[in-house]
């Protein structure tokens, strides 16, 4: 995957009108580095490279779930451009191969470092852990608090979960397994 460019010029040129349209003196003291500093923001978090995500080390066949949770990635709401914070949960059932335990980690904040939904978030790591293993005995939780509204709108803290279950995470057990692993 190639990671977008943005256009830091742009952004800059944008972040200094805004700042003129909310009445704001974009020269002033507290402001002549705002623009850059939103650019390189912008920068940082839409060329995030995750790096290598594919390791995997042949297994012993043992039909073993494997989950990795309490991982913390932000992101960014589309509708709102407000920043979301999610705990992610994963597991997966190792059969014949296992995945270098960063690799969660990563393909979590690869697919965190763009505009969306949490739903879509939870959706797009569960569908590349399911490409990268070879299976779809994949779960994935995500909960989190969405400063969109929390801090506009309704401005109400709260905690949305959402999860994304396929293959034998279908099944009671292994879904009930998940759930008390991840609660």
């Amino acid at each position: 995957m190639s990671v977008k460019k943005i256009d830091h010029a742009k952004v800059k040129s944008l972040v200094t009108e805004l700042l003129t349209a909310l009445g704001e003196d974009p020269t002033r003291e507290g402001l002549i580095e705002t623009p850059r500093r939103i650019a390189n923001f912008w920068r940082e978090f839409i060329e995030y490279d995750a790096g290598k995500l594919d390791t995997t080390f042949s297994a012993v066949k043992h039909n073993q779930m494997v989950a990795v949770t309490g991982m913390k990635v932000w992101s960014m709401c589309e509708h709102h451009m407000l920043p979301f914070w999610c705990e992610v949960s994963i597991a997966y059932i190792a059969d014949d191969k296992v995945l270098g335990l960063s690799k969660f980690a990563r393909i979590a904040h690869k697919h965190a470092h763009k505009l969306t939904l949490q739903e879509q978030l939870v959706s797009d790591i569960a569908n590349e852990l399911k490409e990268v293993l070879g299976t779809d005995d994949v779960a994935v939780m995500a909960k989190g608090e969405h400063l969109c509204m929390t801090m506009r709108g309704i401005q109400t803290p709260h905690r949305m979960i959402s999860s994304a279950l396929s293959g034998k995470f279908h099944k009671s057990a292994q879904r009930a397994e998940f759930f008390r692993l991840v609660d």
